[in-house]
């Protein structure tokens, strides 16, 4: 479903030498597979996610969806891209003002000519099994930060995406929520066939992915691997 190829981004860093945000990564990720990517701030997993959401274009390497190189899109073709095949959560809570939690959840079924009724009929079970039963009708601005998050993984899902993009999704809320998050991402992924990326600091991913990661200074690595390693060391 997805393939990354030696895929590099350097950003230029003033007298200095150049960031290298993502350093050579290869991946594969099959359909229905759920993989968790850990790593600390500024190692590149929100560049990496950026790369393969055709939001930003490498300097090397390919990204290759269901066998097509995203990175070589138009901006016309990347757009379609991420609104009929791409479902991501970013960390910044894209809602709007004053619409309310139902609208925006289905926003992205309305921007891919879903009537305003059909979409608000389709976003409505997510929304419930996100736990915003009583806060549909609620304006964006009334709705916490955990609530927010939760309207944005609603409307990433309401696509039936190929591929799943999550960055930090279950940053803003506590670990009961946290817990319902991943479950339902986890459920997606198997039930609906979705590839999902996630990126996260949350300990609990581990226990809901079929694969977990790291990436550290641009290159990933096993998780796993690295843990035995450590432990090899400081015995």
């Amino acid at each position: 479903m997805l393939e990354l190829s030696e895929l590099v981004k350097h950003f230029p860093a003033a007298a200095a030498a150049p960031v290298r945000a993502v350093d050579g990564v290869s991946l594969s990720v099959s359909e229905g597979e759920f993989v968790a990517l850990y790593g600390p701030s500024g190692s590149g997993k929100s560049t990496l996610l950026m790369l393969i959401a055709a939001l930003l274009r490498p300097d090397a390497g390919t990204i290759c969806v269901d066998g097509r190189d995203v990175s070589q899109l138009s901006d016309r073709d990347a757009a379609q891209y991420r609104l009929h095949e791409l479902g991501f959560v970013r960390q910044s809570l894209n809602l709007i003002p004053g619409a309310s939690a139902l609208d925006n959840a289905a926003l992205k079924l309305m921007g891919a000519d879903v009537s305003s009724r059909e979409a608000r009929r389709r976003i409505k079970p997510l929304l419930e099994r996100l736990g915003l039963s009583e806060r549909m009708s609620h304006r964006a601005e009334q709705l916490s930060m955990g609530e927010r998050q939760r309207v944005m993984i609603a409307r990433s899902l309401s696509m039936d995406p190929r591929l799943l993009l999550a960055d930090e999704p279950t940053g803003s809320l506590d670990t009961e929520r946290g817990a319902q998050v991943l479950a339902l991402l986890a459920e997606a992924c198997r039930e609906r066939r979705i590839a999902v990326v996630l990126v996260t600091h949350d300990p609990q991913a581990a226990e809901f992915a079929d694969r977990v990661l790291t990436l550290r200074d641009g290159r990933l690595t096993d998780r796993e691997a690295n843990e035995g390693q450590a432990a090899v060391n400081g015995g």
